[in-house]
Parts: structure tokens; C-alpha cells; sequence
């Protein structure tokens, strides 16, 4: 401190030297109007905000009430009990317990002041122990210290708050009536961040927003494309809007890492993962669900990372993401999470279990919803070294009955495949072999809509075949497997229904050698990209499922990314910066006509923007389908006006080229008469410049080079 009020005195007394007055009156200095020198807070609204709570410093301390009143002498018994409950939870400060005491009684006051090394152990040691039952008199109250300064503020008396006159939001759905049909996505390359129209007839892109450090790690749009969602180290935001990005709301949860919004976009789910003061102990991990609208924390998790792992099992590293997953649908009104023995749904009118208990299921290791039902697929390993057989069961909610069960015998793995309608449930179960030196993988399909749920089973062609890929056609009854060994494995097509059979699975074809590991389906059905990724370095074969024929073949070199869009008339495919080169993305259209291709250096992310479901019946979908030749008139007619307008544009370049030629050429003969004279200087004064007026003559001219001389014979 001294050395900073000599260091302050010297510079007094050079200003002084100088005759410099540093008595300066601030609140006289002005910016001119507008200028703020480049110096722009991220957070423009900031000063525009309700008053803002500064942390007081004091987040890692807890205050515990309801203590045991003691004496004296059983002072040292009572703070013992406190640290052996408290230092479970975290480390505890040297002197860090703290029990005040009455100074006329010396007896304690009934409560005490705990200090841990973090604020995120005191919030653990605050969710845990709130409530906790020392004995039968004595049931403990836990607050944060720095909550007691936002009690103190609360007035005295209650004042009927402001009633603010409603003024009508924007329309956050404006982007769907574009006149073009056009669809949207988001980009991420470099800094920038921008939304962009697919202008596919123009073979180009239509800038929608751009914005510089908008997120500081991904974005993500909502299920249904109403939002768009950044991250920061402060929290997450929303953003929409009809015209532009407005941010919406935003959501405070500092280091947030991931974010999940539920189906119908009613709630965001975000998480964080801090590391704990004892590097022995697990991460511990913050889940809030917010309230997307009103930016409400609905309920919060907190807890160690094993206690959020796969199956809730203690020394599995990495948390399952997404921790809870959702009944599909617009209504969210029931997510589940998976834990050591059990599986824990909440209802979300009160965040609360079902029937304020887990469904207990042994062992259990995985667990889907139905997209459109209340049913939960769970699966359960083989026990016991086979005695206990492994099993897959449907359990209705909210009631927890179990619609069927199918055990599975010799099991090694197992995954669960739902169909988009919810229609069908496909378990692909990989067993032993006899001598259980090998495994062969076989199919059960569940038919979830049909009565008492029957179950087939499926074996390919040759069951010891490794199954790469599978993935159902949206709302449909057909499904690709990719199978074999690489390099070159066979992809398989099924339905589950066809003329001749309709209650059995049939196998429609079978590709043989093909360059693919990863099956994309259009989002209407119907055409799909067999792809090859990674290894096989971007092949790409576009199939009409319909007619069992390839529409076209092609190659996006070292492509990392492939995505349609909504409606399934393109496919964008991308090189993300996993490698260093080629960055950037291709769009296509749905039968392999590649359109455009732009390229970005550091290119991070392409996501188009999703369409909410069609307010269309299926009815209405199936007349539309039947006429639309009668639709189709129109856009035919908007396509050749494309065309035509496409045509006038090429006309209209080769005629601005044709201007810029005849405008060089009147150039150059101007030049060339004004050089004229020049000309003829150089001809002796000859005039002119036409070539066949000249006589064309061949003179021979000799010239020595070189001269030498040489001895050749000297007696």
C-alpha cells in the first residue's frame, strides 16, 4: 500500500512540475452523440435492465438453523456431530464451523455459519442436508448466507405491482410463409455465425442475419425451428423473430456446456459439470429445467457425476447425454432418467416422480419413449451367467403396467430402434454362439399398434454378419441394414408390409458391395443416401426406395456431415474443420444434383432449420398426394418463370460482356489512328497499314560468328 501511495505522490508531483491539473470533473466529460469509440459491451442491454445483483463473495458459506441449544461443555460434542454430517459433502475451511453463543446464557443460538472451499460444495451441502432429521425435535433449515441480503429487501408492507399494458409478441413462425417455400439454416465458420434462405432455384444462398461472436461454443435450434439457441459461459439464450434475431430470454447457469430442449419446446434442459476441491471426489454436476417463455427454473439436479451416469453406477466416467429423455410430442408431459436400479419419470405439471416413486426395474440398462405414446422401451442384460435370461419389456405410463415382455436368451448387447410413428419397435439383439467365442446378430419387431403387440423375429441371410447401420424410414414401414465387413458390406431393405404379405417382415433387395457405413432416409421417405463417411471418404449414392434404383452417384471428398432438410427435397452434405482442408458444405437436390457448393475456412456447423408438424390430416395428405398433378400446375408454372428469368440474366450477362468487348475494341482503334504518325516514321512514310499492300521480299544476310585456327599437322 505504500508503494502505491508513494508511486500516486510522484505522479502528483510531476503533474504539478508540469502544470497539469488532475483534478478532473468526470461526470463533465461527454462522448459526442452516438460514438463509443469502438468499445461496445456484448450485453447492449444492460443498462437497461432491473437493478443487478452483485455476488457478495460469500457463496461458499451455509447458514444451518435449527440446532440443539447446548451449553458450554457440550459445545465441542455438537460441532463434532456438525463437521462429521458437513465434511461428507466437501472440505470444510480450517475454522471454518462457526456457532455464535448468547453472551448472558453462553449457551449456542441455535444455528451456525459452515465454510467450504467453493460455492458449488455449499450448494451441494444446502440441497442435501436441507430438511435432514438430527433427531426428532431437531430438523435442519439451510440457506445460503448471501440469500439473507435478497430477504432483508423485501418490504414491510405488500404494493400491487404495475400492471404493464400487453403488447402482441412477434410472429416467431413468419419464416414459414415465405412466398419461395424456401427452408433455412445456420451456419457456424470462424467467429461468424449466420442464417441463411436455401435459395436452391437460384442456385445460391440469401444472408437472413449474420452476427460475430454470437455463441462461444455451438448453437442449436428448438425441435420445432421457433428458437434458436447460443451458449456462453454466463448461461444460455434464445433467440427469434419475424424479421430478424431478437434474443428472447436467456438463462442464467454459469459454465453451462450442453443444453436439450424437450419436444414441444416448453423447457430447456442445461447442464454443467464443475470440478470438485478433493480431486479424489467425482465432478459434481448442475441440471436445470428452465421454463423457455418465462426463463423459470422449474427444478434443478445436482449431484456428483456417477450419480448421473449410464445406469447410475459409480466409476463410469462420462454422463449420458441427454440425462433426461422425453416423452415425444408437443405436450412434454413426462421425462425420464435413468438410475441404479431404477428408472425415474416426472410429470411435468409438478416436477415431481410418478406416484412419488421410481419404477423399480433390476439391473436395468437403457431406456427409450415411444416418439408418440406414453410407453417406455427398457432393456435388462442376461443375469446369473445366463440363468436369468436378458429382456426387453413395454411399460405403459403413467401407470407402469408392463404390455409385453420378450426374453432373450445368450444375449451380448442390445439396442432399440423406434419407428418415427411409434408403429414398430425393432430390438437388434447380438448373441453368443455355442462355444461363445463369437457372436450373430438377429432382429425382434415389436408391432406396438397391433393387438397384444405380436413379435417377429428376423435372421439376414447370413447371421454372422456385422450389422454397420440401421435406420427405419420416417413414417413408414420400411428399414435399411447395412451389413458385412468392410471395405464393401451389403445393404439390406425390409418392409413390414407388402401386397402379398402383410402381417410378416419381407426383404425387399439386397445391395451388394457397396462403398457405405451410414444410411440417411428423406424425411417424407421414400429416397435415401447411402453414405460413406469417414473411411470411405464421402461416397454418396442417392436410392428411390419405390422403384429398388439408384438415382445417381457422387462424392463429397472426406465429408464428415450429411443432412436433409425438413422437407426432404435436399441434402447438405459438410466438411467441419475435423480436417483442415475443403472446409465448407454442398447442397443437393433429393435425386443427386449437386446445386451449389460454398466453401469456409474453419467451418464448425451446418444445421437446417426444423419445420413443426403439418397442421395437414393424414387424409388431406393422402388427397393431396392423389391430385397433385393439379397442385403441381402452379409450381410448374413459378419454376419455368424461374427459368425464363434465369435465361434473361444469362442474356443479360453475355450482353453486358459483349458491351465491355465492343468497348475494348472502340478503345484500342482509337488508340490505334491516334499512334498513326508513329507508324509511319517507322516505315519510312508509308501511309498505310493495310498488310496486302506490302511486298513480302527474302534478303539473305551472312554473318561470321566466329573465327578460330587450328594446327593440324607441324613437322
Amino acid at each position: 500500500m505504500a508503494a502505491e501511495v508513494m508511486l500516486m505522490n510522484e505522479i502528483e508531483l510531476t503533474a504539478a512540475h508540469m502544470g497539469i491539473d488532475l483534478n478532473i470533473d468526470f461526470n463533465s466529460i461527454q462522448l459526442p452523440p452516438g460514438e463509443d469509440f469502438g468499445i461496445i459491451s456484448d450485453h447492449e442491454d444492460v443498462y437497461h435492465d432491473d437493478q443487478l445483483e452483485f455476488d457478495s463473495g460469500f457463496g461458499n458459506i451455509i447458514v444451518v438453523d435449527n440446532l440443539p441449544v447446548v451449553p458450554r461443555e457440550k459445545f465441542e460434542k455438537l460441532e463434532g456431530v456438525i463437521r462429521k454430517i458437513y465434511s461428507q459433502i466437501g472440505v470444510i475451511k480450517e475454522d471454518g464451523v462457526w456457532m455464535p453463543t448468547d453472551p448472558e446464557t453462553k449457551k449456542t443460538l441455535g444455528y451456525c455459519f459452515i465454510e467450504y472451499n467453493t460455492p458449488q460444495e455449499a450448494e451441494l451441502a444446502k440441497e442435501k442436508t436441507n430438511g435432514y432429521k438430527l433427531d426428532r425435535s431437531h430438523i435442519f433449515a439451510v440457506n445460503m448466507f448471501d440469500d439473507f441480503d435478497k430477504y432483508m429487501r423485501v418490504p414491510d408492507e405488500w404494493a400491487t405491482p404495475e400492471i404493464k399494458p400487453y403488447t402482441p409478441g412477434e410472429n416467431l413462425q413468419k419464416w414459414l410463409t415465405d412466398e419461395k417455400a424456401r427452408d433455412q439454416f445456420v451456419i457456424r465458420a470462424g467467429t461468424d455465425t449466420e442464417v441463411l434462405w436455401n435459395d436452391a432455384r437460384q442456385s445460391k444462398t440469401e444472408l437472413v442475419y449474420k452476427r460475430t461472436y454470437w455463441t462461444e461454443s455451438f448453437v442449436q435450434w428448438s425441435p420445432m425451428g421457433t428458437y434458436l439457441a447460443t451458449v456462453h459461459r454466463q448461461g444460455a439464450a434464445v433467440w427469434g423473430g419475424a424479421t430478424t434475431f431478437n434474443r428472447l430470454m436467456r438463462y442464467a447457469h454459469p459454465q453451462v456446456k450442453l443444453i436439450d430442449f424437450s419436444p414441444g419446446e416448453k423447457f430447456l434442459v442445461t447442464y454443467s459439470s464443475h470440478e470438485p476441491s478433493n480431486p479424489r471426489d467425482a465432478n459434481r454436476v448442475v441440471i436445470n429445467i428452465f421454463d423457455v417463455r418465462t426463463g423459470k427454473v422449474m427444478r434443478d439436479f445436482k449431484g456428483s457425476a456417477d450419480e448421473f451416469a449410464i445406469g447410475g453406477a459409480g466409476g463410469v466416467a462420462g454422463v449420458s447425454w441427454p440425462v433426461f429423455r422425453w416423452l415425444g410430442g408437443k405436450e412434454d408431459k413426462y421425462f425420464a432418467k435413468l438410475g441404479k436400479n431404477m428408472i425415474s419419470v416426472y410429470e411435468t405439471e409438478t416436477f415431481s416422480l410418478i406416484d412419488k416413486k421410481s419404477l423399480k426395474v433390476e439391473n436395468v440398462v437403457d431406456f427409450s419413449w415411444s416418439p408418440t405414446d406414453p410407453i417406455l422401451a427398457l432393456f435388462v442384460p442376461e443375469l446369473g451367467g445366463g440363468n436369468q435370461p436378458a429382456r426387453v419389456s413395454l411399460v405403459q405410463i403413467p401407470g407402469k403396467e408392463e404390455l409385453r415382455q420378450k426374453n432373450l436368451f445368450s444375449v451380448s448387447d442390445c439396442k432399440m430402434y423406434w419407428q418415427s410413428n411409434g408403429d414398430y419397435l425393432a430390438v437388434q439383439a447380438d448373441r453368443y454362439t455355442k462355444t461363445k467365442k463369437s457372436t450373430y446378430t438377429g432382429f425382434e419387431l415389436f408391432h406396438i399398434k397391433e393387438r397384444d403387440i405380436p413379435i417377429e423375429v428376423l435372421e439376414l441371410d447370413n447371421k454372422n454378419d456385422k450389422i454397420i447401420a440401421f435406420a427405419w424410414e420416417p413414417k413408414g414401414h420400411r428399414f435399411a441394414v447395412i451389413h458385412g465387413d468392410n471395405p464393401r458390406p451389403d445393404i439390406s431393405f425390409y418392409s413390414m408390409k407388402t401386397a402379398h404379405n402383410m402381417g410378416r417382415v419381407s426383404k425387399l433387395t439386397t445391395l451388394k458391395g457397396k462403398q457405405a457405413n451410414a444410411l440417411f432416409w428423406s424425411p417424407g421417405g421414400r429416397f435415401i443416401v447411402l453414405a460413406g463417411l469417414k473411411g470411405f471418404n464421402g461416397q454418396l449414392e442417392f436410392f428411390n426406395v419405390d422403384e429398388l434404383e439408384t438415382m445417381a452417384t457422387a462424392e463429397h471428398f472426406m465429408a464428415t456431415d450429411i443432412e436433409w432438410d425438413p422437407t426432404g427435397r435436399y441434402v447438405a452434405t459438410s466438411v467441419t474443420s475435423v480436417h483442415e482442408m475443403e472446409n465448407g458444405f454442398n447442397i443437393w437436390s433429393f435425386n443427386g444434383k449437386l446445386l451449389y457448393r460454398i466453401l469456409k475456412d474453419h467451418f464448425f456447423q451446418f444445421l437446417w432449420r426444423p419445420r413443426p408438424p403439418s397442421f395437414l390430416t393424414p387424409e388431406k395428405e393422402e388427397e393431396i398426394a392423389r391430385n397433385l398433378k393439379k397442385y403441381s400446375k402452379k409450381y410448374e408454372a413459378e419454376d419455368q418463370d424461374v427459368s425464363l428469368q434465369l435465361s434473361e440474366q444469362d442474356r443479360e450477362k453475355r450482353r453486358m460482356l459483349k458491351e465491355e468487348w465492343d468497348k475494348w475494341v472502340s478503345e484500342w482503334r482509337r488508340a490505334h489512328e491516334e499512334e498513326k504518325l508513329e507508324r509511319q516514321k517507322l516505315r519510312d512514310g508509308e501511309a498505310s497499314d493495310e498488310e496486302e499492300e506490302y511486298e513480302a521480299k527474302e534478303v539473305e544476310v551472312e554473318e561470321v560468328l566466329d573465327v578460330s585456327s587450328e594446327v593440324l599437322f607441324e613437322e
